[in-house]
């Protein structure tokens, strides 16, 4: 069915190519945070309508988009074919990587959330350089998408981790894009226009750390709850999209509040509510142990996934396998 529906299909190379796509109407669409051919077969004609087109114009222009894609419907047993071929990042611990199912996946979003020191950032840093390993060794051989938002990215740690493979820390740091945002809304402008960033950059991981820090802090109240969670649900679809247009792995970090109405089982519970739980396809629980570097991560939530609990160690070379002596404790 795919290979026939593929047959007669027009390649786009960018936007000027979409049949009704002028230098003009191209030039507003890439104002709004639309650079690419994939961003387009992802819009909405109501996400276009600032640019002055009508909602006719659109539908037909984004239709023209999804046809050179091939996003069409499939059968099953073709969509199984489509899933042997997803790729998986590992995290550097081979315990963490099977409670994952193998690794961190492409085309989804992994949320990683947990108390202050619970190893949220590191992990991040981590995934910077093992996106950059080959295929043979785990990675994707690509570069990274990284928003900082509370200031924690730090190239030294990169440089640590990078030595401890055997990469080149110059170049892993060179594959790394970087962007700090200042505001709930500059997040989101980062990532409604980091499309053309992704493709020039070969980026196969994209990170959000933290996710929800300005919009908790910039929302207080119940009378603002609505707008943040609007708000929230526009920007992890556009991070959804954008992992799957690319077939990249999207990582956000989340931060967690305490619970005191609850007082039998876990009273802490990440922010954003039920739109961040239903968005990220896998979330994860880290905690700090008693034992030093060893953190304990819980795998909360997953499409087709057990929950399940491990455990894996933080040290100077980065995330690594917990030896078999703490293992066994």
């Amino acid at each position: 069915m795919s290979e026939e529906a593929n047959l007669g299909k027009e390649e786009f190379e960018c936007l000027e190519d979409l049949p009704g796509v002028g230098p003009a109407m191209s030039k507003r669409l890439r104002e709004l945070g639309f650079h690419t051919v994939e961003s387009m077969a992802t819009a909405t004609a109501k996400e276009l309508a600032p640019a002055g087109i009508g909602e006719k114009k659109a539908l037909q222009i984004i239709r023209t988009a999804r046809s050179s894609m091939a996003l069409s419907f499939i059968r099953a047993d073709e969509l199984m074919k489509m899933r042997q071929t997803v790729s998986r990042l590992t995290t550097g611990s081979k315990m963490l990587d099977e409670l994952l199912g193998g690794g961190l996946e492409t085309q989804t979003i992994t949320e990683f959330f947990g108390e202050y020191g619970s190893g949220k950032s590191q992990i991040c840093h981590q995934m910077c350089v093992n996106v950059q390993l080959a295929s043979q060794r785990g990675g994707l051989g690509g570069g990274v998408l990284y928003i900082d938002t509370e200031n924690t990215f730090r190239t030294e740690r990169i440089v640590q981790m990078a030595q401890h493979l055997g990469l080149e820390p110059e170049k892993v740091i060179r594959n790394i894009v970087f962007a700090e945002a200042y505001t709930s809304d500059h997040q989101m402008f980062l990532l409604d226009n980091a499309d053309e960033v992704i493709k020039e950059n070969g980026i196969r991981l994209i990170i959000v750390d933290s996710l929800t820090s300005h919009f908790r802090s910039e929302y207080l109240g119940r009378e603002m709850l609505a707008e943040r969670q609007q708000k929230l649900n526009k920007h992890l679809h556009k991070l959804v999209r954008l992992a799957r247009a690319f077939n990249a792995v999207a990582v956000v970090t989340n931060q967690v509040m305490s619970r005191p109405d609850i007082f039998f089982g876990n009273a802490v519970h990440p922010v954003g509510g039920h739109i961040v739980a239903h968005t990220s396809h896998t979330r994860v629980l880290l905690r700090k142990s008693a034992r030093g570097p060893i953190r304990i991560a819980r795998l909360v939530s997953s499409p087709y996934l057990p929950e399940g609990e491990t455990i894996f160690k933080i040290t100077e070379n980065g995330i690594e396998a917990a030896v078999d002596e703490e293992k066994a404790g």
